[in-house]
């Protein structure tokens, strides 16, 4: 773990370099005057689209646990803006908050296993609907007949991913139960049977999510309609900027952008790769790489004004478990046994 978090830290630092230079490579002065152009009105736009998105992620992620549910739709929510404030602004891989995720589930009564499998559910969702989100956007860029090494770089990375995902999913199945469980058994170790009861316990867990066909449908148009939603942080900015972008435009950079940002998960809030495909993006439709990377900058300040009040959130969270069980220990009466 320590190893991981230090590639982390390394990546979020070479992230960091490669986008101070790719702004300097564009010209300081020239990106601060498109985030003036932006001004206010583009900042909080893209906070508001973001608050929207975020918002509708955690109500598909509530629809997949079963139909007793054991969390609000408002906790949902605000675990999935943790989730999000942690991809974005902490220097680990963008999956470090779904684990994080499942973990706060526990301190709202949710199972541990119910709620790993839900995370992992959720997280095969997401990426389901982003690859159809992308596919919108690839047939966009294709229809108005730009682009076309872009999109055929996209339509091999489609090709990447389907296959992928189908893999995902066959593992959440019971052949990926019986091949897991088979390594775990021939594991000589003093704990094996509590981690195969584990195990066997989250995949009941996910049984029982997709046994119920009707939420996973729910979730899958919730999810879809939330990165729809996103193309209007990329609309909302650019004709903030004074430039007369299309509602096609905006489909294409925002799908293609978000593709970018999955295929860098190792990299924290895929810091410069983000920047790189904005650049190229937007040059598609001659926008500038200064509007490009002040789009992103206003991305980043969304991902900050998002995510930093979710980070307060999880350390309320955290602090009041901590005093929730520090109390339990020291109010609890001790009782002893005298013999008669």
């Amino acid at each position: 773990m320590g190893a991981l978090k230090h590639v982390g830290i390394l990546l979020w630092l070479a992230g960091i370099t490669a986008s101070s230079a790719l702004a300097l490579w564009s010209g300081l002065d020239d990106v601060g005057q498109a985030l003036a152009r932006a001004g206010v009105v583009g900042l909080l736009g893209a906070v508001l689209v973001r608050v929207v998105t975020v918002s509708v992620a955690g109500a598909g992620w509530w629809l997949l646990f079963p139909a007793v549910r054991p969390l609000r739709p408002a906790t949902a929510v605000l675990l999935r803006f943790i989730r999000e404030g942690i991809n974005a602004l902490l220097p680990f891989t963008q999956v470090a908050g779904d684990v994080m995720g499942a973990r706060l589930l526990t301190f709202f009564a949710v199972p541990g296993p119910l709620g790993a499998a839900s995370v992992i559910v959720d997280m095969l969702m997401q990426a389901v609907t982003q690859f159809v989100f992308t596919a919108l956007g690839l047939m966009t860029l294709i229809a108005l007949g730009t682009g076309s090494s872009v999109a055929t770089t996209a339509a091999w990375s489609l090709a990447v991913a389907a296959p992928l995902l189908a893999g995902f999913y066959v593992v959440q199945r019971r052949f990926g139960h019986r091949i897991l469980h088979g390594v775990l058994s021939r594991i000589d170790s003093d704990s094996n049977w509590r981690v195969l009861g584990t195990v066997d316990a989250v995949y009941r867990g996910l049984a029982a999510i997709y046994a119920r066909r009707a939420g996973l449908a729910a979730s899958g148009v919730v999810h879809l309609l939330g990165w729809l939603a996103g193309v209007a942080e990329v609309l909302i900015v650019l004709r903030c900027m004074g430039l007369d972008t299309t509602l096609g435009e905006a489909l294409v950079i925002e799908s293609l952008v978000q593709a970018v940002r999955g295929a860098a998960f190792a990299v924290p809030s895929a810091l410069g790769a983000q920047e790189a495909a904005l650049i190229l993006l937007c040059g598609l439709f001659q926008i500038p790489a200064d509007q490009a990377l002040a789009l992103s900058f206003i991305k980043r300040a969304a991902d900050v004004a998002v995510g930093v009040p979710s980070l307060v959130a999880l350390q309320v969270i955290e602090g009041r478990r901590f005093t929730a069980n520090w109390l339990r220990r020291t109010v609890e009466p001790q009782v002893s046994f005298k013999p008669d």
